[in-house]
């Protein structure tokens, strides 16, 4: 039996009724243990509260769950007893394992998301920082890349999420595989159906209805929305815009709608369950996504509007511009240009045609995508060097 250890960054908090993880951690690690042949543990991090998190009881999880203080280091007699490690490589803490499994007969694997755009994108963006802490924040993050690239050359092999992440660290290590984080599996995508009652909804010239979730937040772009909305307004375009989430501008977008006169085209819904709510209505209520974000992170969001067959208008980060050029499903604007993003949007709104297109060409990329698709490609990648010596797996 082959022991598979997934350390992740996901959070984690203990609490009386037992430990509270993160939903989407949870499903992915109930992947693992339902494609990897042998036994599954997971090392987390103990943290503080967890948004979209579910309690569970640790004695009924299907892996080992394992919460050592932060500071620990795992030992060799600790890390021999597994045959495979898949670790994440965005978390600093771990990359001494890539010199210690090399002394191991233990395979040693990470998983990256960020690139080193984002992370510095992320210091500058946050505003609670002083100029001194920012550029404390850059050189303490440009000294991590140096260990990050050490550690992911010596490793066995990396997962990629997302084209910025392939692009950046593929040629450090030959046995990289890219993927595309999602949570909507195939079973979940929009139906022939639906996207004929979306087809008839656009033919007919009926309001253009965008969709925007996510955490409601400057670093995600969500000051955007409501200047792109007032443009849309004022351009004349019929829209409705439906946004879903919660985060520290949610009172400020609530606040734009009223004074900026939108509360016929702009509608606040808050956090909702994604798989019994959030999918639906995007499947029948949606033809855009609206992203607003700068950064250049994988976010998952994108290949789950795909996958609901809603097209995509957004700005030009790596990682959409890269996807859109891939999948032509949607648009893209100058970064950081809300009014240009507007007007990508107002041109689509006359054109119902390419709307259509769009949508369709965003479930046909997204079956090819699928959360089982994805998910079996990584742990093949993982099986096909389970011991020393194997081929790689590419």
């Amino acid at each position: 039996m082959k022991h598979l250890l997934v350390i992740s960054s996901a959070p984690a908090q203990v609490t009386p009724e037992g430990v509270v993880l993160d939903k989407k951690f949870l499903e992915g690690m109930r992947s693992y243990c339902a494609g990897w042949s042998g036994q599954v543990h997971c090392i987390l991090q103990k943290t503080g509260t967890v948004p979209f998190g579910t309690t569970v009881d640790p004695e009924n999880l299907p892996f080992e769950l394992q919460m050592p203080e932060a500071a620990a280091r795992l030992s060799p007699e600790q890390l021999a007893q597994y045959d495979v490690i898949l670790c994440s490589g965005d978390n600093h803490r771990y990359f001494y394992l890539a010199d210690l499994c090399r002394t191991l007969p233990v395979r040693l694997y990470y998983i990256i998301e960020y690139i080193l755009e984002t992370r510095l994108q992320i210091i500058q963006l946050d505003a609670r920082l002083s100029p001194l802490r920012k550029l404390k924040g850059v050189l303490w993050t440009l000294r991590q890349e140096r260990r990050r690239r050490r550690a992911f050359r010596r490793a066995d092999g990396l997962q990629a999420n997302g084209y910025p992440a392939d692009a950046a660290y593929r040629g450090i290590n030959a046995n990289t595989v890219r993927y595309l984080d999602n949570r909507v599996r195939r079973a979940d995508m929009a139906t022939a159906d639906e996207m004929a009652a979306r087809r008839a909804h656009l033919a007919a010239q009926g309001p253009l209805r965008l969709i925007h979730s996510g955490r409601l937040e400057r670093m995600k772009g969500s000051h955007d929305l409501i200047p792109i909305a007032r443009h849309l307004r004022d351009r004349g375009v019929d829209f409705r815009l439906d946004i879903f989430g919660t985060g520290s501008l949610e009172e400020e977008i609530r606040t734009g709608i009223g004074a900026a006169g939108l509360q016929d085209h702009v509608h606040l819904h808050g956090t909702v369950d994604f798989q019994s709510e959030l999918v639906p209505f995007t499947r029948t209520q949606s033809d855009i996504f609206l992203s607003c974000h700068r950064q250049s992170d994988p976010s998952c969001t994108y290949l789950e509007a795909l996958g609901c067959g809603v097209a995509v208008a957004g700005y030009a980060n790596r990682m959409w511009q890269a996807l859109q050029q891939q999948s032509g499903a949607g648009w893209v604007a100058p970064l950081g240009k809300p009014e240009a993003l507007a007007d990508v949007i107002a041109a689509a709104a006359a054109d119902r045609a390419d709307v259509t297109a769009c949508c369709d060409a965003a479930l046909t990329f997204a079956q090819s995508h699928s959360f089982e698709t994805e998910f079996n490609r990584r742990i093949a990648h993982l099986a096909g060097t389970s011991s020393k010596g194997d081929a790689s797996a590419a």
